[in-house]
């Protein structure tokens, strides 16, 4: 299925974003170009020995006060616990083995998720090693010695991170039922959706510590098929400061969204369309993965004959690097148009995996270049030899051309839409590789 999700957890100054930074590499830096979608340092996408993943940063800790310290980072392991495959929970040699670490190893413990310790600021393996079995007493296994400042370490972290990874993708990979992740801000009705597509009012909100997240799967059956919802409203926690709710939202989306087929992002029509459910989508986008827009409380708003052209025009303008997402008008609390919702999901799942045969594409795309002749630089000309579809979740293409600085990004549009013309893939993104070929390796 999806990447697996590390999470680090840790006390303040024990360079919990220092081993953040130096895992996510450069990558941090990048930002995509994804209109509404701001990179902030929640989470990265991560590869170690071909293995990728994707890193979270639980968030910081303001120090006011020790008891402060310790109930927020409860509440990051609890974070940690509910959306992570392999938490990384990270330790200062030089302050040593404070209370605060024994009590939230206890939680992390008694998760049964793995849990893999990291000793921080161990510049020198001879002078600290004495200090670092101190470490042991937390009980939760080997202690690994690691410098984030001096990167030392840091493969021995990675090996130990990545151990963990095939038991719980072999799991997953076995079920290969539709998985639905359901996506937004705080109350746009994420949680009546799937209670009401289940036809019950199961409680999906749970506080209880430990809890997996495998909790809030919902599994609805519907004409012999089954599809599995993932709510992404499964914790409420309450804070008084904004941002860390929003933090702890957008885990929760990219959780979720790693695990899902389709994603499905709803937006309150009485709001309106926001800047936050732009960065929700976007998390969806910038995975390749199948997006359907649920317009939400469609039933509260006065409506006249311009009122849905006027709506879907606004957001086509603010997810406009998506024109491809699905749209559906819903309304969870009268049930209106909620069982379109299956034929949507259907449609996306089988764009999703839709291949179309090398000879087909080759003849749209010398089409395509007979209608509009590839750009050119300084006397070169680009030309497209040969395209072929390598991969499906999502449909991904690999375009052979003789300069790969030419093909720029408006070409791959244009190419991109020559496909969408002709077989539609409504409901998911496409991805296209520019591989680069001489002319005298041509066949």
């Amino acid at each position: 299925m999806g990447k697996p999700i590390v999470a680090i957890v840790g006390r303040p100054n024990v360079g919990k974003s220092t081993l953040f930074n130096v895992i996510a590499g450069e990558r941090i830096a990048i930002v995509k170009d994804t209109p509404g979608v701001t990179r902030d340092r929640i989470y990265a996408d991560c590869e170690w020995l071909n293995m990728s993943f994707t890193l979270i940063d639980t968030g910081g800790i303001e120090p006011e006060s020790k008891d402060i310290i310790l109930s927020q980072m409860r509440e990051q392991a609890q974070i940690a616990i509910d959306t992570a495959d392999v938490i990384i929970f990270i330790t200062d040699v030089r302050q040593g083995l404070q209370d605060a670490d024994s009590k939230v190893a206890d939680m992390l413990r008694k998760s049964h998720k793995p849990v893999v310790l990291a000793v921080n600021k161990v510049d020198s393996f001879e002078k600290f090693m004495p200090d670092v079995y101190e470490f042991y007493n937390l009980g939760i296994g080997d202690p690994i010695p690691l410098s984030a400042s001096s990167r030392l370490g840091i493969g021995d972290l990675l090996d130990e991170v990545t151990k963990h990874f095939r038991v719980s993708q072999e799991a997953e990979e076995e079920d290969e039922r539709p998985r639905i992740a359901i996506v937004g801000k705080p109350n746009v009705g994420k949680s009546s959706i799937i209670n009401r597509l289940l036809g019950e009012n199961r409680l999906i909100v749970s506080d209880i510590a430990g809890t997996t997240r495998d909790a809030v799967d919902a599994t609805v059956k519907r004409n012999g098929k089954e599809y599995v919802f993932i709510d992404t409203a499964g914790l409420r926690r309450k804070s008084k400061i904004k941002e860390e709710l929003e933090r702890f939202s957008i885990i929760r989306t990219v959780t979720a969204v790693e695990r899902a087929d389709v994603v499905v992002v709803v937006i309150d029509a009485t709001e309106g369309i926001t800047e936050q459910d732009a960065k929700i989508a976007g998390v969806a986008h910038q995975r390749g993965k199948g997006i359907i827009i649920a317009v939400n409380k469609w039933d509260a708003v006065e409506k006249d004959n311009k009122t849905v052209n006027q709506f879907t025009s606004k957001v086509r303008e603010v997810l406009s690097y998506m024109p491809y997402a699905e749209i559906l008008y819903i309304s969870a609390a009268t049930g209106q148009r909620l069982v379109k919702l299956y034929d949507y999901i259907d449609v996306v799942i089988e764009n999703q995996n839709l291949r179309v045969s090398t000879g087909v594409l080759n003849e749209i795309m010398t089409e395509a270049v007979a209608l509009q002749q590839p750009p050119s630089d300084k006397g070169k000309r680009l030309k497209l030899f040969y395209i072929t579809q390598v991969g499906v979740k999502p449909p991904t293409f690999v375009i052979f051309v003789n300069d790969k600085e030419l093909m720029h990004f408006s070409y791959t549009r244009y190419i991109e839409n020559k496909i969408r013309e002709a077989f539609g893939f409504r409901g998911t993104s496409l991805k296209f590789i520019i591989r680069e070929r001489k002319e005298k390796d041509q066949v």
